[in-house]
Order: structure tokens, then C-alpha cells, then sequence
């Protein structure tokens, strides 16, 4: 995990973690409002989230369920509200974590690395940048894909679906978050591409389209890459 998008509305707080994180070896990006905060979500692609909820313009489980929509990068809410209600709300809404304030610099540290091992971090990703499976091999630096040694040759949003799942593997990923991450916005119903396209992947690469073991369907909810 490289880069940390921090949303605090105390601006104190908010310097402190940041240089105190950049010192650990993140990169960080900060927000003091809600707004900011989604736009640091769907622009700077953080590896993790740290989430105020009391912020000014946007509540903040609100925040997390408009992230929720296109992103599944981990979120640790930070807040000094106690009660079990608000903690329910933010991890009903998609939150992974919860830290109350006060809080030690390493017990959040602690946090993300846990996050970042839930995950799969990039840093995860760039020590084995070739996923092989048996039935075919993923080279994600190089944009290759082989099956039994022979160049598979896949569609730009082919690649794009692989790529996704591969990097997030044992991870569900729910058909709105393929959808908006790779179609974009405006697509959330058009779950019948990923039908056509899921299925087009699995007669290149399974030995079994019909009964996949690496490309998987949850029924209702998304897909699953299973190495």
C-alpha cells in the first residue's frame, strides 16, 4: 500500500497524520471536506482511505456509500463518536474498519496494513507481476495472457475485466463496481455485458467454460478470480 487519502475536517489532525504517514513511506492525500474527499477517491486512486465521519458538507457514511458505488479500496473510519450505531452504520455502508478517536499513530498503522493484506497491495502485485494458475498465465506488466504457452489474444475490455479481477483475487467484485470501473458511470444496469464478456473469457482461458475454476459467478452479486 503506497497512497493513503486522509478526510479529517480538523485540519491540525489532518497535517499531523500526513507528515507523520509520509515519514512511514506513504504517499497522502488530504481533504478537509466530503466533496474533496470523493473527488481524491475517483482521481488519485488511493490504496486505502481514512474517513471522518463528522465532516462539513457530506456526512460521512454517506461519503462511504458514494465510494462504495465504483471503488472497493478499503476505508478505516476515524471518528470520536462512540456509539455502536454510528460504528454499524459506517461498516453496513461498506467501511472495512473503525478506529476511535484518540488514537495512536500505531495503531493505525497496525490498521493498514491490515487493510492493505485484505486487499491485495500493489506492492503485492509488482513482486509477481505474472499470475499463473495452471490453466493459463496473466503477465499484468506486460498486458500478455497465455494458455498453455500459446498468446491469447483478448479484447481491450477483455484485458480490462481480467485485469481487475486479478489483481483483487479471492476479492468479490460486485457487478456495479465492474461496470462504472470499466464502463464508467451510467452503466449500473448493463449487467448483461459482463454475462457476455465473462463468458467470452472463460471459453479462452478455462479448461471447462461450463464449470470454471478460476473465473467465477456469485449469482446476483458479481465475480470472484480464484488463482
Amino acid at each position: 500500500m503506497r497512497t493513503v487519502l486522509i478526510v479529517d475536517d480538523e485540519p491540525q489532525l489532518l497535517r499531523a497524520l500526513q507528515v507523520n504517514l509520509q515519514a512511514e513511506g506513504y504517499q497522502v492525500l488530504t481533504a478537509l471536506d466530503g466533496t474533496t474527499a470523493l473527488k481524491h477517491a475517483e482521481g488519485g486512486h488511493p490504496d486505502a482511505i481514512v474517513l471522518d465521519l463528522g465532516l462539513p458538507d457530506i456526512n460521512g457514511v454517506d461519503v462511504i456509500t458514494r465510494i462504495r458505488r465504483t471503488s472497493s479500496t478499503p476505508i478505516i473510519v476515524l471518528s470520536a463518536r462512540h456509539g455502536s450505531v454510528d460504528k454499524v452504520r459506517a461498516l453496513d455502508a461498506g467501511a472495512d474498519d473503525y478506529v476511535t478517536k484518540p488514537f495512536g499513530l500505531d495503531e493505525l498503522l497496525a490498521r493498514l496494513r491490515v487493510a492493505g493484506r485484505r486487499s491485495g497491495t500493489p506492492e503485492m502485485v509488482e513482486d509477481a507481476p505474472a499470475i499463473d494458475v495452471g490453466d493459463f498465465e496473466v503477465d499484468l506488466a506486460n498486458k500478455k495472457v497465455t494458455r498453455d504457452g500459446a498468446p491469447v489474444r483478448l479484447t481491450p475490455r477483455e484485458w480490462a475485466i481480467l485485469q481487475l479481477l486479478v489483481r483483487n483475487p479471492g476479492r468479490l467484485i460486485t457487478q456495479q463496481q465492474m461496470l462504472a470501473k470499466i464502463w464508467g458511470p451510467g452503466y449500473d444496469n448493463e449487467t448483461h455485458y459482463l454475462r457476455v464478456y465473462m463468458g467470452q473469457l472463460r471459453r479462452k482461458l478455462e479448461a471447462d467454460p461450463a464449470r470454471p475454476r478460476h473465473l467465477l459467478t456469485e449469482a446476483g452479486m458479481g465475480y470472484r478470480f480464484e488463482p
